[in-house]
């Protein structure tokens, strides 16, 4: 499997009712648009899916609701589903259910709250990697965790356990990205986890992104990973400044999304865009009115592109 370009990190759309029950309906016109949009891939049940809100029941039909509409797709998309828990056990059941349900991998967010320690961490990620026979995407973003995966642990997982092949670095440190490109090459894809860093990780052999600003804007997200994937293998002349000010001409949306906690600013986006109901489950609460405005004048210039 060939982890390459955007994968948008899916939000999971909710009705504005008093359960606030999963808007289905919402949810396969938005995929169609991302499909539209023309990214590489879906990963619904991260973060950005609001997955600590999600009751293990809903969790499962995301993950297979996002199957079965990608599958419809006339071209490949790939799914990327979340699998990530503090519980090594309920990470291996949420594994062995999205292989049963079709994604093509998992993505496994390094346990949180209980810091485990590397050799932990090492234990965890290849006993899941073991449970199933897709590829295995790691997910080190020690600001939500709690704890740094080191990438001499992230090297052990890999050595023990082949279809760990990909690792989404959301640490913010474009060193970090360097490093493990540089000491494991070929054998692991790097992936950015912040959608600001995207240019200077791909520079330095990162593959792609696993993206947020994508849930708004699916065409300029995958344009500008686009780019800066041909300027790193040689592209024509000037491919690098091409890239360049696609990158840049999207970085005020990028730090507007994360003016609060994601995934309100983009669901607020979102919202203003007609796709869906600007609604998130507690403890997270719908934007303030000043974020609003701010997401709104950053995605003026954008139109009224983005999914509908």
């Amino acid at each position: 499997m060939r982890l390459e370009g955007t994968y948008t990190a899916i939000v999971t759309p909710f009705q504005d009712a008093p359960e606030q029950p999963i808007d289905w309906d919402a949810l396969d016109r938005f995929i169609d648009a991302q499909i539209a949009g023309g990214v590489s891939g879906l990963v619904p049940c991260g973060t950005t899916g609001e997955s600590p809100t999600l009751t293990h029941e809903e969790h499962a039909k995301v993950v297979e609701r996002t199957v079965a509409r990608a599958a419809r797709a006339a071209r490949e998309v790939q799914v990327i589903a979340g699998a990530g828990s503090n519980s090594t056990r309920e990470a291996v059941a949420m594994a062995q259910h999205a292989e049963r349900a079709g994604a093509g991998a998992v993505m496994v967010v390094v346990p949180y709250y209980n810091r485990p320690s590397q050799g932990g961490l090492a234990a965890h990620f290849i006993t899941v990697a073991r449970s199933v026979k897709i590829p295995v995407v790691v997910y080190n973003i020690p600001g939500r965790t709690g704890v740094d995966l080191a990438p001499e642990t992230l090297a052990r997982i890999a050595e023990a356990a082949p279809n760990v092949v990909a690792t989404k670095e959301a640490t913010g440190n474009v060193l970090r990205a360097q490093k493990i490109a540089e000491t494991l090459g070929a054998r692991m894809t790097v992936l950015c986890g912040d959608d600001a860093l995207t240019l200077p990780m791909i520079a330095v052999g990162a593959r792609g992104v696993i993206s947020v600003t994508s849930n708004a804007l699916p065409a300029e997200v995958s344009r500008a990973t686009r780019l800066a994937l041909q300027a790193s293998a040689g592209g024509l002349p000037g491919a690098w400044d091409e890239a360049r000010r696609a990158h840049l001409a999207l970085l005020p949306v990028h730090e507007a999304m994360f003016l609060e906690a994601n995934p309100s600013p983009v669901k607020a986006a979102l919202a203003m865009r007609g796709a869906m109901k600007d609604v998130v489950r507690g403890p997270l609460v719908a934007c303030s009115e000043g974020t609003r405005r701010a997401v709104a004048a950053v995605l003026e210039p954008f139109g009224k592109g983005g999914p509908r």
